[in-house]
């Protein structure tokens, strides 16, 4: 089965929803794990909220047609950013906190690393295709 940019759209609005959601839900202990980081740990209070906040953001703009290649772009954005926290965590700290949301916490760092790269292709393969259907449209006088 061929990865389609509504399957990635989806799927991405999904997780977003879903981390989000659990970051709220538990609110506090994201926040303390967040204080716990050396390298975040002066913006925790802000980023327990901002994080999720964020991903609500994303997952609403990926449902709505005109917005979807921003939404996408955003996810990658995200994604990166959270892709390069964990590199920078694996590399230059021993204490290794957490403040991912619900089953992603049950993740090792190399697996949730892993996993962001997934998703990081996954986003620029939906961009790319995004890219060619609005292309497609517009040859046929769609708009």
């Amino acid at each position: 089965m061929a990865l389609s940019r509504d399957v990635v759209v989806y799927t991405y609005f999904l997780l977003f929803l879903y981390a989000a959601v659990s970051k709220l839900l538990g609110y506090e202990k994201s926040e303390l794990q967040m204080s716990k980081s050396p390298i975040i740990s002066d913006f925790s209070f802000v980023l327990a909220w901002l994080v999720p906040v964020l991903e609500i953001v994303v997952a609403v703009l990926l449902m709505i047609k005109k917005t979807v290649m921003l939404a996408l772009y955003a996810a990658l954005t995200l994604m990166s950013l959270f892709t390069a926290y964990i590199i920078a965590i694996l590399n230059f700290s021993d204490n290794i906190p957490c403040s991912c949301g619900g089953v992603l916490e049950k993740l090792g760092w190399t697996e949730h690393l892993l996993f962001n790269l997934v998703f990081m292709l996954m986003a620029m393969i939906a961009i790319v295709l995004h890219t060619k259907i609005n292309e497609n449209e517009m040859a046929l006088g769609h708009q």
